[in-house]
């Protein structure tokens, strides 16, 4: 971790004929001026969008991404370290970082929850084993449901069982859109966490 003075800021800049250079902005973020994230954010939030499109192909996702990779910046600005790179290449590899850390949890979660949403639809006259089964992994499924806090729960029935998208779920219980996807989130890694069968 380097402690950057605003001479090293200001070594680290990059005199793009628009103002304050990237060098200087991060010297601002240091000193917790909002105003100046939002610059770096206005200025490198389409690279770093681009990069998170690549990898997650999801807009929605993505959009969370860049946000939580400023949200980074703010936080870890203290750890920007002039020798490994300018601002910009910083910005782009905690995008990437982050874009690859939801892709892996958002898969290994999206497989789980989706198939404890197909277990829950009844199967037309399945034979006596495979009903046995079912109706097991339903009382497994029911009982990780019934972990969740009631919000959770009701945010990942609406989901996965009514079928409706993020942006219908907020619409439908008035909640914010970031409070939704937090919710989801937070209940698909307890949910991962109940449902995945422990090695002996």
């Amino acid at each position: 971790m380097v402690s950057m003075t605003s001479r090293h800021w200001a070594a680290a800049a990059e005199d793009d004929g628009a103002g304050e250079g990237d060098g200087a902005l991060m010297d601002r973020i240091a000193r917790r001026e909002v105003g100046a994230l939002r610059e770096l954010y206005d200025r490198h939030a389409r690279r770093a969008m681009a990069i998170a499109m690549r990898i997650l192909r999801d807009k929605s996702a993505a959009e969370d991404v860049v946000q939580e990779t400023f949200l980074d910046v703010w936080r870890r600005v203290a750890q920007f370290d002039v020798q490994r790179g300018d601002a910009a290449a910083w910005v782009i590899t905690i995008a990437r970082s982050r874009a690859i850390d939801r892709l892996r949890a958002s898969g290994k979660a999206a497989r789980v929850i989706e198939a404890a949403s197909e277990m829950l639809i009844p199967a037309s006259e399945p034979l006596p084993s495979e009903g046995t089964e079912r109706r097991r992994d339903q009382v497994r499924i029911a009982a990780a449901l019934g972990e969740l806090p009631a919000e959770q729960r009701q945010t990942i029935e609406l989901a996965y069982f009514d079928g409706l998208s993020q942006s219908e779920i907020a619409i439908r219980t008035g909640n914010p859109l970031g409070t939704v996807k937090a919710r989801v989130k937070l209940a698909m890694t307890k949910l991962t966490r109940l449902l995945t069968p422990q090695e002996a």
